[in-house]
């Protein structure tokens, strides 16, 4: 099976051979180490319980058929299924996401964007067991050579990715923080005394994402959005706003009322509930008996 190799535009934008750009977002090496480090742990886990069940089966065999070297070649097959099986097949089974890479929001895919196969998860598991990690082949020679290679790839690809032609991409996208402008002081007074209960939560929840967004529209199509939303709002506010109001200064306005009124029937409502379930005495005061009195 033939993969499509990819161009990759500013370092981090990466286009296929069909000159279809990819919404991947690479992985660098704070976020795979994080991910390393918690498949680390799971395989560490994984080696001692095969070591503790080969252990058990082998001092249930007869004596004369254990001796050093199934003892050593036991603790070798272990260890390679531990470091080369183990991450072949999850990385398989689960299309590029180890237990590690599904915690940090991680994911292996092909150059050309698709899934990752068995020949793409074992090239990866084998380059990485003889020479990025535990990196069989001078440890510490290929350790630098490795992290050098992520830190001067565009994509943070490591050996194993160079050797697989794969890439680790984010799965989970960062939400932008989008500012919504405030009440206009000019009409603070308007909105004030303006009746919004026409207003559905819908068609206020389209006029904020507009207003959070406008910056990024272009004319024309940011303008009829514009008068089309004012229109559609006027038409369920009264009084209408002071004459020459700009359409975005006026639909701030009405946002920016609802979620003012809004703020202070919540804060009503929970003085409202603390009133009833206050207790009638203050904690600490002496229980006083049902029973009457007893004269002098």
């Amino acid at each position: 099976m033939f993969t499509v190799r990819v161009t990759v535009l500013g370092g981090e934008r990466v286009v296929n051979a069909e000159a279809v750009a990819l919404d991947v977002r690479p992985a660098r090496l704070g976020s795979r180490a994080l991910a390393l480090g918690f498949d680390i742990c799971v395989q560490a886990v994984l080696a001692l319980l095969l070591l503790l069940l080969t252990s058990v089966t082998l001092r249930a065999l007869p004596p004369s058929w254990v001796d050093d070297a199934l003892f050593d070649a036991t603790w070798r097959i272990a260890v390679v299924i531990v470091v080369l099986g183990y991450p072949t097949v999850i990385e398989t089974m689960t299309n590029g996401r180890s237990p590690g890479k599904m915690v940090v929001g991680l994911r292996v895919i092909r150059e050309d964007g698709g899934p990752i196969r068995v020949r793409h998860a074992f090239t990866r598991s084998l380059v990485g067991f003889a020479i990025e990690w535990p990196g069989l082949l001078f440890p510490l020679v290929t350790w630098v050579v490795s992290l050098g290679t992520m830190l001067g790839s565009a994509q943070g690809r490591r050996l194993g990715d160079l050797a697989a032609g794969t890439i680790v991409v984010h799965v989970r996208r960062p939400y932008p923080w989008l500012h919504v402008p405030p009440m206009p002081p000019p009409l603070a007074g308007w909105a004030a005394v303006a009746d919004l209960s026409a207003v559905s939560d819908d068609l206020a929840l389209s006029v904020r994402q507009y207003l959070s967004r406008a910056h990024l529209l272009r004319d024309p199509h940011r303008s009829r959005l514009r008068h089309e939303l004012a229109s559609e709002v006027s038409a369920k506010t009264h009084p209408s706003p002071p004459p020459g109001t700009p359409p975005d200064a006026y639909l701030s306005a009405v946002l920016a009322e609802r979620r003012r009124r809004a703020e202070g029937a919540l804060s009503a409502g929970r003085n409202l509930s603390h009133q009833v379930l206050l207790p009638a005495e203050p904690p600490g005061a002496p229980i006083r008996s049902a029973s009457p009195t007893p004269g002098p």
